[in-house]
């Protein structure tokens, strides 16, 4: 059997096609492979890039929204602006 790995939240990020996803599943050792399909959480069917580059895409805006449900987090609010 495998060890344990620790896993804070219940999704994972993958950046594809472009963008930052958000995932179900836990982050394979290493990533995913490039090019390997995931469907995100935002239901969009995403191929894997697993360059460093890549982390730096913005993230998907309904993967974050998401991701903060899973986490039972509330989003994050703009302060007024004077």
């Amino acid at each position: 059997m495998g060890e344990a790995r620790y896993r804070p939240h219940p999704f994972s990020w993958v950046p594809g096609d472009g963008r930052r996803h958000a995932i179900g599943e836990a982050r394979p050792p290493g990533g995913w492979p490039d090019e390997a399909e995931i469907t995100a959480l935002c239901g969009d069917d995403v191929h894997a890039d697993n360059s460093t580059f890549a982390w730096f895409w913005p993230t998907c805006p309904d993967c974050n929204v998401a991701a903060h449900h899973l986490a039972d987090v509330p989003m994050p609010t703009n302060p007024k602006r004077s």
